[in-house]
């Protein structure tokens, strides 16, 4: 599948098979420490090359699913990996906080999007995958690369897509007129919802409507020549920008009530999973409780606003070496050779729903159709933007949407401000 950018450069996904590598195997290693690529080196050496144990922070529903792999990179090794379950919502600040004063992990999951942050404060190393970066996605290894750096093994990549009922919505929508006439006719005939959304109460939810948003013209960023994003390009404000403002307001509480800024994420999902809507707008993390409610269930393609395609963010996960690791070398070639393994990628697909980096593990899970169609959607997306200037897009961008779905302000003026406030942030 493809990924593209909004710009003209096209970025491709997922290739991938590995089995087992044996620790006495070629490391191809970073330039964080230890040997150049294509150096052998024994297990013993592992060891012997810096501290003995490997912490890796994680969050609490990733890290049974990397209990075994550690397990076996010990047993290979003698190498203990310690997985330290962390706050999934402060770990990237206190991994900045720590690193410095080497009082952080030696390896840390997370999303592709912490990068620039990461890069920009000197507290990630970068790791060379060699041969295996054409065993992954293309657009999974592009997402861990900046400024021309590999710093992450991905294993996951994840966008949104439309959830619909179709016990209560027959038929897919292509737009979003579609979607709030079928929504309302469902309404007519019982239904509590013509269309879920979680939103935030405070910022709204600028990432789940980003597609309805793209189809009107007015991504986020531009980009450069490379296809990677410019902060210098803010296209936030084209024209279609405005427009898509306006059918905040017409959307929502003062207009057809289709977003509602009640409707947290948890309610949403617990409505459409009580069969209350015929369409929730999220991502596959949602699908296996959906399931479970006893939903019959179907992914449409993200319905369009305006008369571009919907493109949405799409997310890579994955881990990450710290550029103050005690054992660099370790360190390296647990992610290298165990964690691009197919048994991991699987199992952290089984633990999280999210489809994998890895080709091989992807092509098993597509056998599901639901994983099927989040791929296909994903071809139209576009990467989340990990540069820094990101961070002082989000808080402006929440707030204006929210404002407007909440019936208050005028679109085009409020969306103007939200471009002009955010233009001056970033020119800091």
């Amino acid at each position: 599948m493809k990924v593209r950018t909004t710009g003209t450069t096209a970025f491709g996904r997922r290739t991938f098979t590995l089995g087992a590598v044996s620790v006495t195997a070629a490391l191809v290693l970073s330039a964080c420490g230890g040997s150049d690529a294509g150096e052998s080196t024994e297990s013993s050496d592992l060891a012997s090359g810096g501290a003995t144990t490997l912490t890796m922070w994680v969050d609490a529903e990733r890290s049974p699913a990397l209990t075994d792999v550690a397990a076996r990179f010990k047993e290979d090794t003698g190498i203990e990996v310690k997985l330290v379950t962390k706050d999934f919502q402060q770990v990237s600040d206190d991994f900045i906080t720590q690193v410095p004063s080497g009082k952080g992990p030696d390896l840390i999951v997370g999303p592709h999007d912490w990068l620039g942050k990461f890069v920009q404060n000197g507290v990630v190393a970068p790791i060379e995958l060699g041969d295996k970066a054409g065993q992954f996605q293309d657009t999974a290894v592009q997402a861990m690369t900046y400024e021309g750096n590999t710093y992450g093994v991905p294993y996951s990549i994840e966008n949104i897509g439309l959830l619909r009922n179709t016990d209560l919505a027959p038929e897919p929508a292509a737009t979003m007129d579609e979607v709030i006439a079928n929504g309302k006719a469902a309404v007519d005939a019982g239904a509590e919802f013509p269309f879920l959304v979680g939103l935030d109460p405070k910022q709204g939810d600028p990432y789940h409507l980003y597609p309805l948003q793209t189809s009107m013209g007015a991504p986020v960023f531009g980009t450069d020549e490379t296809g990677g994003y410019d902060p210098s390009k803010l296209e936030l404000g084209n024209p279609g920008g405005a427009e898509f403002a306006a059918k905040l307001l017409a959307w929502g509480e003062a207009g057809d009530g289709i977003l509602n800024s009640n409707i947290s994420p948890d309610i949403a999902k617990e409505k459409f999973n009580a069969g209350a809507s015929p369409y929730f707008l999220t991502g596959p993390w949602n699908v296996p409780d959906a399931q479970a409610a006893g939903i019959n269930l179907a992914v449409d393609p993200l319905p369009t606003a305006g008369d571009q395609p919907a493109q949405p963010f799409v997310g890579v996960n994955g881990f990450f070496i710290s550029a103050k690791s005690q054992n660099a070398l370790a360190a390296n070639e647990f992610a290298l050779n165990y964690l691009t393994t197919e048994a991991v990628q699987d199992a952290m697909f089984k633990a999280g729903g999210r489809p994998p980096a890895l080709t091989a593990s992807f092509d098993k899970a597509a056998s599901d159709p639901i994983v099927a169609a989040f791929g296909e959607i994903g071809a139209e997306g576009v990467p989340m933007p990990a540069i820094p200037e990101m961070e002082a897009v989000w808080a402006d961008w929440g707030g204006t949407e929210l404002a407007l779905i909440k019936g208050e302000g005028d679109p085009a003026a409020a969306w103007a401000t939200m471009v002009s406030n955010i233009q001056s942030k970033i020119t800091k």
